[in-house]
């Protein structure tokens, strides 16, 4: 069970959730190693469909990590104005709990892999499709199933009014 967030009226509407999740580019994967100990790595992202995807290579730290444990959280920061002479920051973040597993199937590996090259390098796609092609069976997928998403932003920013929910 998770826990309702103690400043609610801060909370994020869903469709504000889902516009940072698409828009940004980049955001925390943490997980618990195979010693117990945290992980965070920043790692490049799609969203699609309710859940997160991300490339990676088929061995290290990350993906041991994840066969030790599938619980996980990927965290986005959409805004962080820092605004020293109030003493204060200006932040808007999400925050989603669930499970990674790697994607095992190869045509939800190749569907992942061709949209995650269409978001960092959308102008470039005869060239990512050859990559991709030339590489196809060297990819690793992960896909993170969330289970529980929230967001929140400052007070400041709430009362701005530039919630969209």
């Amino acid at each position: 069970m998770f826990e309702k967030m103690r400043r609610f009226k801060q909370e994020l509407g869903q469709k504000e959730i889902e516009r940072i999740l698409k828009d940004n580019t980049s955001g925390v994967l943490s997980v618990i190693d195979e010693n117990g100990d945290p992980y965070s790595v920043p790692l490049s992202y799609i969203f699609y469909n309710g859940s997160i995807y991300f490339h990676s290579a088929k061995s290290g730290h990350k993906i041991n990590a994840i066969n030790n444990c599938k619980k996980s959280t990927f965290c986005i920061i959409d805004k962080d104005d820092v605004k020293p002479e109030k003493f204060t920051t200006f932040y808007k973040s999400v925050i989603a709990f669930g499970n990674v597993e790697i994607v095992n199937d190869d045509e939800e590996t190749f569907f992942a892999i061709k949209n995650i090259s269409k978001k960092y390098y959308p102008d470039h796609n005869d060239e990512l499709q050859a990559e991709i092609e030339k590489s196809k069976y060297k990819f690793l997928i992960i896909k993170f199933n969330i289970e529980y998403i929230t967001g929140k932003q400052s007070i400041e920013l709430l009362n701005a009014g530039s919630q969209n929910n």
